[in-house]
């Protein structure tokens, strides 16, 4: 009449061993992935002015504007340069008057990055040029060997002195 059920057992799986082979796919993966790190400019911002300061006044003889157009021509006081010719005004600029000059940079949003990191590398170039040339003759090694005591003496007397501001369609801003 009645049948009997049998309850069927349904066997078990061992996973044991999954939190540990888990484990060691993610550690696989991480160590032979690459990630990219992200590259920029070193730049640091200027602390705000303190309170007691006034704003100072720059010579305008000791400005040099430096723009990048829509075009990505590189433009020096209002005259196409190259990034050669511009490593070389700015370092002559920066050796006459170390600590007054100002590199006034504008580029145009419609400038690519190609062209605006070719200014950066110039500017940048005659600056290094000037430190490594100051740490020869005054310590008798290259920049990179110095001290920071002396790195410090270098970067104050040719201070990295750039302006950055955007150039708006239809006028400066």
């Amino acid at each position: 009449m009645f049948r009997k059920r049998y309850r069927q057992q349904i066997p078990e799986l061992n996973t044991t061993s999954t939190a540990d082979i888990s484990f060691m796919l993610l550690i696989f993966f991480l160590v032979t992935s690459s990630m990219d790190t992200d590259k920029g400019l070193m730049r640091q911002m200027a602390p705000p002015p303190a309170e007691h300061e006034q704003p100072m006044d720059i010579n305008k003889d000791l400005v040099m504007n430096v723009e990048i157009d829509a075009n990505n021509r590189l433009m020096l006081n209002g005259k196409a340069v190259t990034p050669v010719q511009l490593t070389e005004e700015v370092r002559t600029m920066a050796s006459v008057n170390p600590t007054g000059h100002v590199v006034a940079v504008q580029a145009d949003r419609e400038a690519t990055y190609e062209t605006y990191f070719r200014m950066q590398d110039a500017v940048v170039r005659a600056y290094n040029s000037l430190r490594q040339q100051y740490a020869q003759e005054h310590y008798g090694k290259s920049y990179q060997r110095c001290t920071a005591e002396e790195r410090s003496v270098i970067n104050d007397r040719y201070p990295q002195r750039i302006s950055e501001a955007p150039i708006v369609k239809g006028g400066r801003p």
